[in-house]
């Protein structure tokens, strides 16, 4: 998180879930139209090593000096050189930062499982002070799995901190009324809302206390749920409601640093919040400019600007040297493809796909696949993509090219012929030859589509994106 992006006490509120150090590799999922796809792609990996660069991470934390390096030293004389240890010197930099943007009546939620928590507290305590401890939130959940050897673990925990325990945002939440509690008002509901009516408090000074207690009970999503998108720790919306809905108030600006498919950013997006995004992965990005399309419509885009994505030719070939993953995720987003599994050698010639439908309801599902090259291309790769169309049953075939095609290439293509929509009684070329020089000028692929189905679909907002004041240290 640099700080020419976040300006110093800046956000309001910051809803972090990091990596858990449970040691998996995770998968993002994509549905095929009602089944689970066998394609995976690696979105991140939650497995730590002691190793160099753990080694200087947690040097350069102690050479800061102060109660988070005492913190580390004692964590290495309790803990040794472990994984943990690597672990954690990967997160002290980084709340040591989210710290810093934090407005003096800012609050942070730190996400995480048993695995890490007590230590995670712990460095919290020497980032924001014992005194700023508020709350450890149990969110609970029903998950049935064998646990032969202990109990089923059936929580995950939320470490609440505000920077000053005395004037920090927070307003009272109050949950559905049981029989039982308004029997005790008479059975008036309206007597029970006055007395526990929603206002803003400040810390200790509430004399009341919040009507929400600290365990929620939260369905986890189901394989079918409406809001899943197929991103492997895909959280409620419901979840990052309540704590956007407690410690921020509209206007304020929401920031988190781990967004992954963006479930806060489209809570706060959702309850009239500025908010800020951050994630490493080209993957976790498209996924959640997808869901804000697909809740708010195409307008949303000009209300928010992606930073750190490559605008030029040079950008774009800088990422595909540095890491051909990104790069074929990043142009797979500009042309709303998803992506496939990369294994050596078991991608089959395919990086990507776009489903579409162009004939009326109920009428097959036609499909189009891609694929990327970053470095030179020549006559056989079209002539490879052409048998990938033939192979898979494909529509339409397009190949995204760093450097311009050949005459023998674009030759090659022109054989392929054209694709004839029924519905649209349209014709579109079959295979298709697409540079990244065209897509960052706007080019698009050429087929007929009502209604794409690359990714599942957010559901519909139910209320208009809000107009919201630019944000500060964003503009460059």
């Amino acid at each position: 998180m640099r700080r020419r992006h976040v300006e110093n006490e800046s956000v309001d509120l910051v809803y972090l879930d990091p990596p858990f150090k449970s040691n998996q590799d995770y998968n993002v999922l994509f549905a095929e139209h009602g089944t689970r796809s066998a394609a995976q792609i690696k979105a991140f990996k939650d497995t730590w090593t002691w190793d160099e660069s753990a080694a200087a991470a947690y040097e350069e934390t102690v050479e800061q000096g102060g109660q988070v390096a005492q913190a580390m030293q004692a964590f290495r004389t309790l803990i040794g050189t472990s994984d943990m240890l690597a672990y954690l010197a990967m997160m002290a930099p980084r709340l040591v930062e989210l710290q810093r943007v934090l407005k003096p009546t800012g609050s942070l939620y730190l996400h995480c499982d048993p695995t890490a928590s007590h230590y995670l507290k712990l460095l919290l305590d020497s980032i924001f002070g014992l005194g700023n401890f508020r709350n450890e939130v149990i969110w609970w959940y029903r998950k049935w799995s064998k646990s032969p050897r202990q109990f089923l673990r059936n929580h995950d925990v939320i470490l609440f901190y505000s920077k000053d325990p005395h004037d920090h945002t927070f307003n009272v939440l109050r949950v559905p009324l049981s029989p039982s509690t308004l029997q005790r008002f008479g059975g008036k509901r309206q007597d029970f809302a006055d007395a526990a009516r929603t206002r803003k408090v400040t810390g200790d000074k509430d004399s009341e206390g919040g009507f929400r207690p600290d365990v929620w009970s939260i369905n986890l999503l189901a394989a079918a749920a409406a809001e899943r998108l197929g991103y492997p720790t895909q959280k409620p919306l419901a979840l990052l409601e309540l704590i956007v809905e407690a410690s921020s108030n509209p206007g304020d600006v929401v920031l988190d640093p781990f967004c992954g498919c963006g479930t806060t950013i489209a809570a706060a997006e959702r309850l009239k919040r500025r908010w800020i995004g951050i994630d490493v992965t080209h993957l976790a990005i498209n996924l959640a400019r997808h869901r804000l399309r697909d809740a708010y419509g195409d307008e949303v885009e000009k209300t928010y600007r992606v930073i750190g994505e490559p605008t030029t030719l040079d950008e774009a070939a800088e990422l595909a040297k540095d890491d051909q993953y990104q790069f074929q995720w990043w142009a797979l987003g500009l042309v709303g493809a998803r992506p496939v599994e990369q294994k050596n050698g078991a991608d089959k010639g395919i990086d990507g796909r776009i489903y579409f439908h162009d004939e009326s309801a109920g009428g097959k599902t036609k499909q189009i696949v891609l694929s990327v090259k970053a470095g030179g291309t020549g006559v056989s790769h079209v002539r490879d993509l052409r048998g990938v169309i033939e192979r898979e049953g494909a529509e339409i075939g397009v190949l995204i090219s760093m450097k311009e095609p050949t005459k023998p290439m674009r030759a090659e293509a022109a054989g392929a012929e054209f694709y004839s929509s029924p519905g649209w009684n349209t014709k579109h070329p079959r295979l298709q030859i697409l540079t990244v020089g065209q897509l960052l000028e706007g080019k698009q692929i050429d087929y007929p589509h009502v209604t794409g189905v690359t990714f599942k679909k957010a559901p519909k907002a139910e209320q208009d994106a809000p107009e919201m004041e630019p944000l500060p240290g964003l503009d460059g």
